[in-house]
C-alpha cells in the first residue's frame, strides 16, 4: 500500500487506466500542459501525448458532446469539468443524450463516458466554484453517479468508473484533494464501485454521508464518542445506484439516522434517503430521519461559507435531536 493525496490518487488511477487500455482518453480545459487546475492530470499529456490527453476549448457542452461521439466509435473518454458550477452548460448533452442513448438504442449502443466533477465548498472560492449539483444527475435515469471521499476510493473508483459500460458522473471533493492516506493497489482487495462502506462502526445513530462530508462526519463521531455515544458513519460512495441494503442494515440496528451533505436540504439527496429509510425501517426507527445540509440559498461568498457548510455542531445537534422523541 502507498500513501497518496486524493488528487495524486486520481492521477495514478487515470494513469493505470490509460496504460491498460489505449482507448481511454482524457479531455477538458487545461488538463494537458497545465495538468488541470488541481493538477489531477499532471504529467499525463507528457507521457501519453496530445492525442490522448486533449486540451479543449472552454466549452463544456462541446467537451461532453465530443466525448459522446468518441464513445460511439469505441473510445472511453474521461471528461474533466473544471469546477462544479461549470457543468450546467453541458447538462443538455449529459441529460438528453449521454443518459438516454443505451435505452434509445435498445441496448445496442453504450456510452462508456466518465464526467469528472470537482464538487463542494470549503476552499474559499468565488461564485460558481463551490456547488453540489449531484441531485440533477441522480434524478436522471441512465447515469451512474458516484462520489469518492478519500484517496483509496479515488484511486479505485476512477478505474472502476472508466471500465463501466455506462456513463458515470464522478464527483471529487475538491477540499479533500490534499488529504493523504494509504491506497490499496491490489484490485482483488477493492470494494465494488456501487457498494457503500461502514467507515466508523457504532451502535447509537447511523450517520450517512458521501464525498466531502464523510470526513466531517468522522470528526463528529470522534467528538460524540467522548460523550459516550457511538455514531456509525456510512460512506455511501455510490448515489445511483444506491446500496440501500447496507443503509437498511445499519439503521435497523441503531434505530436512528442523520443524513449529511453539502447541497441544500430542500429536495436534496437526503430527502430520497429519508423516504427510503422510512419505508424500509419504519418499525425499527426510534426517531424521524434528520437531515443536515446547506441552506436554501445560492452558495454564499467565501467569508460566509463556514456558516453554510455542515459542521460538527450542526451534525451533533441533529444527533442529539434524534434522542428527544
Amino acid at each position: 500500500m502507498t500513501a497518496l493525496t486524493l488528487g495524486k490518487a486520481l492521477n495514478e488511477g487515470l494513469r493505470k487506466a490509460m496504460e491498460a487500455d489505449p482507448k481511454v482518453l482524457v479531455m477538458g480545459e487545461d488538463v494537458g500542459k497545465l495538468g488541470g487546475v488541481f493538477r489531477v492530470t499532471d504529467g499525463l499529456q507528457k507521457d501519453f501525448g496530445e492525442e490522448r490527453v486533449i486540451d479543449t476549448p472552454l466549452a463544456e457542452s462541446g467537451i461532453v458532446g465530443t466525448a459522446i461521439g468518441l464513445a460511439l466509435r469505441g473510445y472511453r473518454p474521461v471528461c474533466e469539468i473544471q469546477f462544479d458550477g461549470f457543468v450546467f452548460p453541458a447538462a443538455d448533452q449529459i441529460i438528453t443524450q449521454l443518459a438516454k442513448m443505451r435505452l434509445r438504442s435498445l441496448g445496442r449502443l453504450s456510452l462508456p463516458v466518465v464526467v469528472r466533477i470537482p464538487c463542494g465548498g470549503g476552499i474559499g472560492a468565488v461564485e460558481h466554484h463551490s456547488e453540489s449539483p449531484e441531485n440533477y444527475f441522480t434524478h436522471t435515469a441512465g447515469l451512474r453517479v458516484v462520489a469518492c471521499s478519500n484517496p483509496a476510493d479515488a484511486y479505485t473508483m476512477i478505474q472502476q468508473s472508466i471500465a463501466s459500460p455506462d456513463p458515470v458522473i464522478f464527483f471529487e471533493p475538491k477540499r479533500r484533494y490534499w488529504d493523504k492516506a494509504p491506497v490499496e493497489t491490489d484490485p482483488d482487495a477493492w470494494t465494488p464501485l456501487h457498494e457503500a462502506r461502514v467507515v466508523n462502526p457504532g451502535e447509537h445513530v447511523t450517520v450517512l454521508a458521501y464525498g466531502p462530508s464523510v470526513k466531517t462526519c468522522l470528526e463528529a463521531a470522534s467528538a460524540a464518542a467522548e460523550e459516550g455515544r457511538t455514531l456509525e458513519v456510512v460512506d455511501l460512495r455510490s448515489l445511483n445506484p444506491l446500496d440501500i441494503g447496507t443503509v437498511v442494515e445499519s439503521v435497523n440496528r441503531t434505530g436512528r439516522c442523520v443524513v449529511v451533505h453539502e447541497a441544500p436540504v430542500f429536495s436534496g439527496y437526503g430527502a430520497e434517503l429519508a423516504a427510503r429509510i422510512t419505508e424500509k425501517c419504519f418499525y425499527r426507527l426510534e426517531a424521524p430521519v434528520l437531515r443536515v445540509g446547506g441552506f436554501s440559498t445560492p452558495y454564499p461568498p467565501s467569508r460566509l461559507e463556514d456558516h453554510y457548510l455542515p459542521d460538527l455542531d450542526r451534525i451533533l445537534d441533529a444527533v442529539d435531536r434524534t434522542f428527544t422523541w
